[in-house]
């Protein structure tokens, strides 16, 4: 499931090439035709990402709610002009580890295409091309234009020269401000829309008052916006936490720090374009990490292997229908 990291970067992408450009909408599969017939020829006037949902406000008090759920993703293709804070991560303008090594200008590249800027969401082949347009050499050729839809696309949004498609969804729909206004009323707080002091004050008073286990609660959306698996395994083995031990038996101290870290990883995840959860990496063993998931993360996707601090077994269980990594040793 695409997680908090990937929203943020979505809603940075539309506000660059679609926010202050009337936009052509339709739905090539038909189940969102009615809307895309309601907002085709609007212009967009603001996105914002909440936690795993992003939001793009139309003029006359139109909003587009999508949340990608496991299978989405949005696929790029046109000019893409490349927001700044997130280019680093198609590794046109340098790579930077968390520890501030320059690592150069050449790509560092994710098989799965986690970090592309021409498909974002759940992982898979980019099926658009994308003709960059500043601060790259990109792909230069000419594009059939628009596009050729390919699959099922629940919704196309284009410009004169880039074009958004969207596939796989758990939701897109269309509300009004006060239906957006109760939607995000229901998420937790997120790091990058709530601010970090504010947003930690109702994050531990939501862990602290509730018997549920911290495993459990990390993945509610009401109690913390944007964290899924990974980063779920990965927070609690950074801080050396069971994740069986209730929200309420969890030190005040170990909370607030579970969300600095949060907060911490959410930014690099939308900096580079990767769930980097692994720190004080050497150059080399960063590139590795970039290049692949196997050499990125702490427990997950680790079950059976040893342990990278004191080599006991990962285990992997099933927790709320999704597996759970963790190390039984080093988080008692």
């Amino acid at each position: 499931m695409p997680e908090g990291h990937s929203v943020h970067r979505i809603a940075r992408q539309f506000d660059r090439n679609f926010v202050g450009r009337p936009l052509a909408a339709s739905s090539p599969q038909g189940r969102f035709a009615e809307g895309a017939e309601l907002i085709s020829g609007r212009a967009a006037t603001s996105v914002r990402a909440v936690g795993k949902q992003m939001f793009l406000e139309f003029d006359d008090d139109l909003w587009l709610r999508v949340h990608l759920g496991l299978y989405g993703a949005w696929d790029f293709a046109g000019e893409i002009l490349v927001d700044p804070t997130i280019a680093a991560a198609n590794g046109r303008m340098g790579q930077t580890n968390q520890r501030g090594t320059d690592l150069g200008a050449e790509p560092i590249l994710d098989a799965a295409g986690e970090n592309s800027l021409s498909s974002i969401g759940a992982p898979r082949r980019a099926r658009g091309r994308v003709r960059m347009s500043e601060q790259t050499t990109g792909l230069q050729e000419e594009l059939e234009w628009p596009p050729p839809v390919v699959g099922q696309v629940r919704l196309r949004l284009l410009t004169d020269v880039t074009c958004a498609d969207l596939r796989g969804p758990t939701a897109c729909v269309l509300q009004t401000p006060d239906e957006v206004a109760a939607t995000i009323a229901k998420l937790g707080p997120d790091p990058l829309v709530d601010g970090t002091e504010a947003g930690e004050e109702r994050f531990v008073a939501a862990v602290r008052r509730r018997a549920t286990a911290i495993g459990l609660l990390l993945m509610d959306q009401s109690v913390v916006s944007g964290i899924g698996n990974v980063y779920r395994a990965e927070l609690l083995f950074r801080a050396r936490l069971n994740p069986h031990t209730p929200g309420r038996d969890v030190p005040e101290e170990l909370v607030r720090g579970l969300w600095r870290d949060w907060a911490r990883l959410l930014t690099i995840g939308v900096d580079i374009g990767q769930m980097m959860t692994m720190d004080d990496l050497d150059p080399d063993a960063y590139r590795r990490a970039m290049a692949s998931r196997d050499d990125r993360h702490w427990v997950y996707h680790r079950a059976g292997l040893p342990c990278r601090v004191c080599g006991t077994e990962i285990v992997v269980e099933e927790a709320a229908g999704r597996n759970l990594y963790w190390c039984p040793s080093c988080q008692r």
